[in-house]
């Protein structure tokens, strides 16, 4: 079973109101105490990106503040800056000589230009990245990478107990050295809304819902102890993203670390419904 440590801490929040259970943006000092708490938890890997608000500046700030040496993975997004000046402009915002990995963070900008990844090869020749790689939202984007064999090191993708389209490919990755991060664990906080007051489009999953209710029921556990379980038994993934609001939240997700072996596996129709964009 994975450790603490290979949970990673996603910062979208911090920057932004982001996720359709999200109690808002934390403070400032509030996010110094999420960081602190998270270093003495074992966590030591922090996921943002330039496209994540000011996430990247306010985390800057408060990382100068503590001494916790984070490994930081951050995102080009979709832009009109080059990749090299929108990375020398995140080591300025983060304060720091170098980052653990870049990702390309919408596929859509290697599609129309592969020639991008030069730019992402450069700086990892250039010794100011350790990993690079992509941020993906299905797998026909992956079939994309892997049919011309581009070079990456890392991977981020959705993945949970409902959403386990990558899942065919892990062994494939692994054998070609990839590290494998997981995204949407608790698909966007989906997974805590009230059964009986979801969203009117976002209906046809409750019966999904119910099936994740009863097996943790059954198990003793809670829906976030099955689902952040789910995630961190697999012997493929490398790191699990969790985003959190507030420190008891992060506490919350620590407690939910458990031995008890999760077997359960939800087979969505409404395959559509498992982007968050189509909630929309």
């Amino acid at each position: 079973m994975m450790r603490k440590s290979e949970l990673v801490l996603g910062t979208v929040q911090f920057g932004m109101n982001y996720g359709i259970a999200s109690q808002g943006r934390p403070c400032t000092s509030c996010v110094k105490n999420i960081l602190q708490l998270a270093y003495a938890d074992g966590i030591n890997i922090l996921d943002t990106s330039a496209g994540y608000g000011d996430a990247e500046n306010i985390l800057g700030k408060v990382l100068n503040e503590i001494d916790s040496p984070f490994k930081i993975i951050s995102k080009y997004p979709k832009s009109d800056v080059s990749v090299k000046d929108t990375f020398f402009k995140t080591l300025e915002h983060l304060q720091v000589a170098k980052l653990y990995g870049y990702l390309l963070h919408h596929f859509e900008v290697y599609r129309e230009n592969p020639d991008v990844w030069k730019e992402f090869l450069r700086l990892k020749e250039e010794g100011k990245v350790l990993k690079i790689g992509f941020s993906l939202y299905s797998p026909s984007e992956l079939e994309i990478l892997l049919a011309a064999d581009v070079p990456f090191d890392l991977v981020q993708f959705p993945y949970n107990i409902f959403d386990r389209q990558f899942e065919p490919y892990f062994k494939l990755l692994k054998r070609r050295g990839v590290e494998i991060h997981v995204r949407s664990t608790f698909l966007q906080g989906l997974f805590f809304k009230d059964r009986n007051h979801l969203p009117e489009k976002l209906i046809p999953l409750r019966p999904y819902l119910e099936e994740l209710d009863c097996y943790a029921k059954m198990q003793g556990m809670t829906v976030a102890e099955v689902a952040l379980n789910y995630n961190l038994q697999n012997p493929y993934i490398d790191g699990v993203l969790i985003g959190v609001d507030t420190t008891e939240q992060l506490n919350d997700n620590v407690r939910s670390i458990s031995d008890k072996k999760v077997e359960l596996a939800v087979n969505v129709n409404e395959k559509e419904l498992l982007n968050p964009v189509n909630w929309k």
